[in-house]
């Protein structure tokens, strides 16, 4: 067969279920691995945090770059992670994240992190804005994204403050940096290591930059509503389309469906639009506000929680579990939160109950679905398989 190149996907471990790599589970949360260069700071991570089983290489830079300029008092982290920024000296933490992993690293590092995205205000919890804002780059989720980051750093930083920009020099940093010194008014990187790039910014007084606009399209009789940064925001993926496609003939109607990693909501909302009970989740909170937004658009009915993996759904059992799951966090192929979802589909399915799972055609999924139950392959092209396993 000739005319389409073979997706490189480098398995870094083999697969265990509910264990994690370094072997601990899933959801205990543990010290993250610091280098030399971060001696006498801490953080704590788990899987699915950004940078586990350490902190990402940017953000690394970022706290070695505040300690040299002796950053102390209160700091805005919008991206917090584990609270790496918390333990330097003199600074006192106000964390903000969107991932459900991170908020739970970071409340059991003692802080009271804020549940927020892009653009969200937070004058509600700290009515004075902190005179020292941080922010870690996610390059990976595109333009739009990396646009609504900036102006929503602008918005959080008064007039002669200053903001942290950390980001990677191959994921656009240079040109971000350009986009923000427009908002900003100065600013300059002055931090380098391999990739990593970090720049030092001082506001000055001015209106901040608009936040990109929503994208919108029609897909398998859906209208998806796709906020910046989110997966397959302006168009369904060819994974999620090869499943939909897999599953026309599937009956949904009375069904008790949960779509796991809902991202934009294709899936649940189409589950929804025939006849099926659905619930959605999502560890990414910008995830869960666009299913939200893509149900409401569909005039359809639907339960959307922020959840590590199944952690919000309490006792709920499901008679089907759709998923395209995630197999990237930040730079590299992570399958700690994709080989959880698996788990958790064994212990949410009803007896009877099937799991339905698109992948790329390399991920080495079809072992540890024999823990669920039955599998088989349903269909396989462009580069992607649908498995389906049926829980014993």
């Amino acid at each position: 067969m000739t005319g389409r190149k073979k997706q490189k996907i480098r398995i870094a471990r083999p697969p265990a279920r509910e264990d994690s790599a370094d072997g601990g589970n899933y959801f205990e949360v543990r010290p993250a691995k610091l280098g030399q260069r971060l001696e006498g700071l801490s953080a704590l991570t788990k899987p699915g945090v950004r940078g586990f089983p350490g902190v990402e290489a940017a953000q690394e830079l970022l706290a070695q770059t505040m300690r040299k300029d002796r950053v102390s008092g209160e700091v805005l982290d919008l991206t917090a992670a584990g609270g790496l920024l918390g333990s330097l000296p003199g600074v006192t933490l106000r964390a903000v994240e969107g991932s459900a992993a991170a908020l739970t690293a970071l409340e059991a590092a003692g802080y009271a992190p804020l549940a927020a995205v892009p653009g969200d205000a937070l004058a509600e919890r700290w009515p004075e804005r902190a005179r020292t804002v941080a922010l870690t780059l996610a390059g990976d989720r595109g333009n739009a994204y990396i646009s609504a980051q900036i102006a929503w750093a602008h918005a959080q930083t008064p007039p002669g403050g200053t903001l942290y920009l950390a980001g990677d020099r191959d994921k656009g940093f240079d040109r971000y940096v350009r986009a923000a010194g427009a908002a900003f008014g100065t600013g300059e990187t002055v931090a380098r290591d391999g990739g990593m790039r970090v720049a030092r910014l001082v506001r000055r007084p001015g209106p901040t930059p608009p936040l990109p606009e929503a994208e919108q399209y029609g897909a398998f009789g859906v209208q998806v509503v796709g906020l910046p940064g989110v997966f397959s925001a302006g168009k369904a993926d060819k994974a999620t389309a090869l499943l939909l496609e897999t599953l026309d003939g599937l009956e949904l109607s009375g069904q008790r469906v949960l779509d796991l990693g809902c991202g934009a909501g294709l899936i649940g909302a189409w589950a929804a639009g025939r006849g099926a009970n659905v619930t959605l989740v999502d560890g990414d909170l910008q995830s869960v506000r666009s299913s939200r937004l893509t149900l409401e658009a569909n005039r359809l009915e639907g339960e959307v929680l922020h959840s590590d993996v199944d952690s919000a759904l309490g006792e709920q059992t499901f008679d089907l579990i759709l998923t395209n799951p995630p197999f990237h966090v930040g730079r590299g192929v992570v399958l700690d939160v994709a080989l959880e979802f698996l788990a958790a589909a064994s212990r949410r399915l009803k007896p009877g109950g099937t799991l339905y799972l698109v992948a790329n055609e390399p991920l080495p999924y079809e072992t540890p679905l024999r823990d669920i139950g039955p599998s088989r392959e349903l269909a396989r092209a462009g580069g992607f398989k649908v498995l389906a396993a049926t829980r014993d």
